[in-house]
């Protein structure tokens, strides 16, 4: 029999993903299920966005330019600059969603056997996009105490070695919802300065910040051009996922010249979403501001309904839509498919994702899970009743 490589079989499974069969056979016995597990959002796509669709009148689907239409790319740094961030069109890679601007910019950086420092827990597919590209995770543990706050820069130091290529954060964090301060990005400023490295941010939760913080961006900071790699996408800005529109962003003249050798090798990103990704660009700030309202309410009410729960620790997050919580259980793996497998609560049940699967070290977060709140009050408030009515009969 043929052989399936050692890459293949030493990729990640997604933890947000792989419970799908027990949540589908969940749904056969007749159980309800409220989907706390994936952050697809369920507000509605801008109507220019869709109406740009709609309307389009292309009679060939055409290649777009493997560096993605430069009418979008410029209005793309339109909205940059309305957000105090300085870049040309000629500084954006438009990508197949912000997954294939991450791995372009592991390819143009990194060889074989190369290492990255990320904080964790961090973005379950990080594991999967290092693993495709040969690339070692070196994790600098952050802590549910501290709020999963930027862990002390020494002990970013203390794991430099020459294969460092990079560190890179998620800025407002997935899974965490832990929004970097100004401070904290200075700090990872000056330590890929003094070492030489890059410094990667997927900021596609921009919007997304609560409580009158404001977002910082790597690109804003002064003497960072030639180090700074931003990740960015439509997909939940704009209630876009499946789009798969991205991009890859950096004045590191080098480096975009590199990344753009990948891009012409998958030709170019898809010509319809382009359309309407560049439309979406003209959404109303009354959306936005709509959207974040919706979403503090959304918090609030699950970090309220979660502390009431005994034995239940929250972290709670000023950005993005998702919170880790940890629960007195030994294994969330374990209990998120008992949850579907043999719980209801009223013919209902819930769908988590186990936190273990953010983190790269061994036997973290095994009794912590990730929760978006992407769903509505209501549906929160039952969520949580059904978490708080599985935990008192969940035997380990």
């Amino acid at each position: 029999m043929p052989i399936i490589s050692k890459k293949g079989n030493n990729m990640p499974e997604s933890p947000i993903r792989k419970l799908v069969p027990y949540a589908e056979e969940a749904q056969k016995k007749g159980k309800k299920i409220y989907y706390l597990n994936i952050g697809q959002p369920d507000i509605k796509t801008p109507q220019v966005a869709l109406d740009a669709i709609k309307n389009n009148t292309l009679e060939t689907i055409a290649y777009s330019r493997s560096e993605g239409a430069e009418s979008y790319r410029i209005k793309i740094a339109e909205y940059y600059k309305r957000n105090s961030i300085e870049v040309s069109h000629n500084d954006i890679i438009v990508t197949t969603g912000g997954s294939e601007a991450l791995l372009f910019a592991f390819g143009s950086i990194m060889d074989q056997g190369d290492e990255i420092i990320i904080p964790e827990p961090f973005y379950a597919n990080y594991n999967g996009f290092s693993t495709a590209s040969g690339i070692n995770v070196i994790p600098v543990i952050s802590k549910i105490e501290d709020n999963f706050a930027l862990p002390a820069i020494e002990e970013f130091e203390k794991l430099i070695t020459p294969k460092t290529k990079a560190i890179l954060i998620c800025n407002p964090g997935n899974p965490t919802g832990y929004l970097y301060s100004k401070e904290e990005i200075k700090q990872l400023a000056a330590i890929v300065k003094k070492h030489d490295l890059f410094l990667i941010a997927d900021e596609v939760y921009r919007e997304f910040v609560y409580d009158g913080i404001e977002h910082y961006s790597i690109l804003q900071e002064e003497g960072l051009e030639e180090h700074a790699i931003v990740i960015d996408s439509v997909s939940k800005r704009y209630s876009m996922c499946g789009a798969r529109i991205g991009y890859l962003v950096s004045k590191n003249k080098a480096l975009i010249t590199t990344a753009l050798k990948f891009a012409q090798a998958r030709l170019s990103p898809p010509t319809l979403a382009q359309i309407a990704s560049e439309a979406a660009l003209d959404t109303p700030q009354s959306y936005f501001d709509d959207v974040k309202a919706e979403y503090v309410k959304r918090r609030n009410t699950l970090i309220t309904e979660l502390e009431k729960i005994e034995g239940v620790k929250v972290a709670k997050p000023n950005g993005a839509f998702y919170c880790i919580a940890e629960l007195p259980v030994k294994n969330s793996d374990n209990f998120a498919k008992w949850l579907l497998e043999s719980f209801d609560y009223n013919n209902d049940t819930i769908m988590v994702a186990p936190a273990a699967g953010f983190y790269s070290t061994p036997g973290v977060g095994l009794n912590q899970v990730r929760i978006a709140y992407v769903l509505n009050e209501e549906s929160i408030k039952i969520s949580v009743k059904i978490l708080e009515e599985a935990l008192k009969v969940y035997k380990d």
